[in-house]
């Protein structure tokens, strides 16, 4: 007898499936939507390369005094040197049974139903990943110029206007590189009280963004928050680098006869990189980074100029 239920291998095309997903997935994380991770052609190539690591090369900076000119004599030849940022592959996978699945299956498009309810569940997923990623970062004792702590500043610990641009002043004259900040849900609310949150329309007229300071606001409980302590991250637009690369097999399901149930798996291979902090790869056990590795400190070393790297780490209280 001919089955009349819609199967998830019905609807999925591998070949279109994954590169749907991947999309929808940026379209729906609130730090790409502001500029903050930044996906570009050469990362997606160097994801797709192969091998745990990503190396990428940079030149540094010009240095030196200038000459006066003279007709006695030469100038002098400097140099140009160079450096190389590193970012580790994250491999990622995740299956969903059809039971999982099988209210959005009984919708009029199943394959948007489906794509929709797997690129939240990463775009999800990377943002946990991404403040794991911070919480290493900032850790670490070489991103000490990108940290502005004032929780234990006895009288003065709070979040308000006057601290906030103490910290944008970590940054010197590239301050006005910060265009966003992410906060707890706590501390919008608190800013809220007193006033210092603004709502604009987007560039569309279609929703509003919140907006403190002049810096677009990512309200995220990510953010992390202990002992009444919250962390903030101010960012610069493409502060993170991120590479779509391919596994070896990305989507495929499955069927599993007796129990009657249809799975789809899909796997993923990624860079989400802060731009200009290297990955040491120091305490990595297995294949691809956990996310608690990628949140220890020692697996990160800052290359960049402090300035150049467009986040900064701060941390306030809220009264």
């Amino acid at each position: 007898m001919p089955e009349n239920k819609t199967r998830i291998q019905d609807v999925i095309v591998p070949e279109v499936f994954n590169p749907y997903v991947i999309q929808r997935t940026a379209e729906l994380s609130a730090l790409s939507q502001a500029g903050i991770i930044s996906n570009n052609p050469e990362l997606d190539s160097l994801a797709a390369a192969g091998g745990k690591l990503i190396n990428m090369p940079y030149w540094d900076d010009l240095t030196g005094e200038d000459e006066v000119l003279s007709d006695s004599g030469a100038l002098t030849p400097g140099k140009i040197t160079s450096g190389q940022d590193i970012a580790p592959l994250y491999m990622r996978g995740k299956a969903w049974s059809v039971n999982d699945l099988a209210k959005a299956l009984s919708g009029d498009d199943p394959m948007a139903a489906i794509g929709d309810l797997v690129a939240a569940y990463w775009a999800r997923r990377r943002q946990v990943l991404l403040f794991s990623i911070l919480k290493g970062v900032f850790a670490a004792d070489s991103m000490a110029g990108n940290l502005h702590d004032i929780s234990a500043v006895s009288g003065k610990d709070t979040i308000s206007a006057a601290t906030f641009l103490d910290a944008t002043q970590k940054m010197g004259d590239a301050k006005e590189k910060l265009t966003a900040v992410g906060m707890h849900s706590a501390v919008v609310t608190y800013l809220a009280k007193q006033d210092l949150i603004e709502t604009i329309p987007d560039s569309e007229g279609k929703s509003t963004i919140k907006v403190f300071l002049g810096k677009r606001v990512i309200e995220d409980d990510g953010c992390p928050v202990a002992d009444g302590v919250y962390t903030s991250y101010l960012f610069g637009e493409g502060a993170i680098g991120l590479g779509n690369g391919a596994a070896p097999v990305p989507t495929e399901t499955d069927r599993d006869s007796l129990a009657g149930d249809d799975i789809l798996i899909n796997r993923q291979h990624f860079v989400l990189h802060p731009r200009g902090v290297k990955w040491t790869d120091a305490s990595v056990a297995g294949s691809s980074p956990t996310n608690a590795e990628a949140a220890t400190a020692a697996n990160w070393q800052r290359v960049y100029e402090n300035k150049n790297i467009r986040i900064v780490c701060f941390k306030h209280k809220i009264g």
